[in-house]
C-alpha cells in the first residue's frame, strides 16, 4: 500500500464495492445504477429528472439510459411535474418501491458490516479525509489556472 497513489486506492476500492453491489443487484436481475436511482428517488412524492442526476453523480446521458431501462422493466412512471410544466417527474411503481427497499438493504447490510469491523474513531477519520479530498476536488485546489 506504500507505493499506491492516493487516486489508485479510491478508484480500486470504489471498483470492488460496485462489483459487490453489482453481484448483489444481478440476484434479482438489476444493476448498481438501477440500485441507486431507486433510492435517490422519493418513494412518496417522486423525484424531478433533473434532480436525480446531480444526486447520483451521473451525467444526463447515463441517467437517460438507466431510467429508459427502469422504465422498461416496470420500476418507474414519469409523468409531468405539476409545478414546472417542464420538467418530469419520476415515480417507483409498487414493484420499484419493492426493488428500492431490497436495494436499501444491500446498502444498509454493507454499512453495517464495516461499521462493526472498524472503529467508531478510524470511520470518522476516513469519512474526514474523503470529505477533505471531495472540498479539494471541487473548489478546485487542485489545478488551479494561473
Amino acid at each position: 500500500m506504500k507505493d499506491k497513489t492516493i487516486d489508485y486506492v479510491l478508484r480500486s476500492t470504489w471498483m470492488a464495492v460496485a462489483k459487490m453491489y453489482n453481484e448483489q443487484a444481478s440476484v434479482k436481475g438489476s444493476t448498481m445504477a438501477t440500485g441507486f436511482a431507486l433510492i435517490s428517488i422519493d418513494p412518496e412524492t417522486g423525484t424531478p429528472s433533473t434532480a436525480l442526476g446531480p444526486k447520483m453523480g451521473m451525467e444526463a446521458t447515463s441517467l437517460s439510459r438507466t431510467l429508459k431501462a427502469m422504465e422498461e422493466k416496470g420500476l418507474i412512471t414519469r409523468s409531468r411535474n405539476p409545478e414546472d410544466g417542464r420538467s418530469v417527474l419520476i415515480h417507483l411503481t409498487d414493484f420499484g418501491k419493492e426493488m428500492r427497499d431490497f436495494s436499501k438493504n444491500v446498502v444498509k447490510t454493507f454499512d453495517n458490516v464495516v461499521k462493526s469491523e472498524i472503529s467508531e474513531e478510524k470511520l470518522s477519520i476516513f469519512l474526514e479525509v474523503t470529505n477533505r479530498i471531495n472540498d479539494l476536488v471541487y473548489s478546485k485546489k487542485v489545478y488551479t489556472k494561473e
